[in-house]
């Protein structure tokens, strides 16, 4: 555990700079699981297309290779640059992996196989991170998770919950939305309904993180709210690690 926490915090114009080199060519291909961490994206089908292209690979590849630059530049957790992951949530490798990344959950369709797996995952240890929707997408995102989680309820949090906390300190928790009108809120899904214990299930409803990871190093969206988007996504990895 202790090898997972942070050796140096960095002041506001270190992680600037991590975030100007945070650049990596497109189109990696997935690798062999070598135990090292790897950023892993649900794929999705069944319907799930926006704006003429599939909704799952929403803001992929690029901020599915930078987050992972910025964790390995602030931390000592052994990260894997070489690639990332895409799987469904019916396919076995998805256990090798602590943390699951869905992009766009008001567009997401799961069939009862990856209902099955998705389950099997969350409770064997997993945690999956919902992102990059808002307004009336989220009846679409829980009638989904729904399918494979029908028991457990989506119980909104605050700056005071730990995933909050986990390596940054974070009082102000809500980065606005990029592109869309809209307050954020977070939710969550936890063992036994319990939010004392573990978290399964971080959902970003009214939130884009990914929109500022894609974006950070091409002067697009504002250098303080990226920042902010980065310190949310490092204790997300950095909580899914230790819980």
């Amino acid at each position: 555990m202790r090898r997972l926490l942070l050796l140096l915090l960095l002041p506001p114009p270190l992680l600037l700079a991590a975030q100007g080199r945070a650049r990596a060519p497109s189109g990696l291909a997935e690798v062999p699981y070598d135990g090292d961490f790897t950023f892993s994206r649900v794929r999705y089908g069944g319907g799930g297309f926006r704006r003429g292209g599939a909704a799952w690979a929403h803001d992929y590849p690029r901020a599915d290779q930078h987050l992972p630059q910025i964790l390995q530049y602030v931390s000592t957790v052994p990260v894997n640059l070489r690639a990332s992951n895409v799987f469904d949530l019916d396919d076995p490798e998805i256990f090798r992996h602590p943390i699951l990344y869905l992009s766009e959950p008001g567009f997401w369709r799961i069939s009862d196989t990856e209902a099955a797996g998705l389950r099997a995952y969350l409770l064997k240890g997993g945690f999956l991170i919902l992102d990059d929707f808002e307004e009336q997408q989220w009846y679409n995102m829980e009638e989904q998770l729904r399918r494979a989680m029908p028991e457990y309820e989506l119980i909104e949090i605050g700056p005071e919950h730990a995933v909050f906390r986990s390596f940054f300190e974070l009082d102000d928790i809500y980065v606005p939305h990029p592109l869309v009108a809209v307050t954020p809120r977070y939710y969550a899904m936890f063992e036994g309904n319990d939010p004392a214990r573990r978290m399964l299930v971080l959902v970003n409803f009214n939130a884009d993180l990914a929109e500022y990871w894609e974006w950070s190093a091409e002067g697009i969206l504002p250098v303080d709210l990226s920042n902010e988007a980065y310190k949310l996504g490092v204790n997300y990895l950095i909580y899914g690690l230790t819980h």
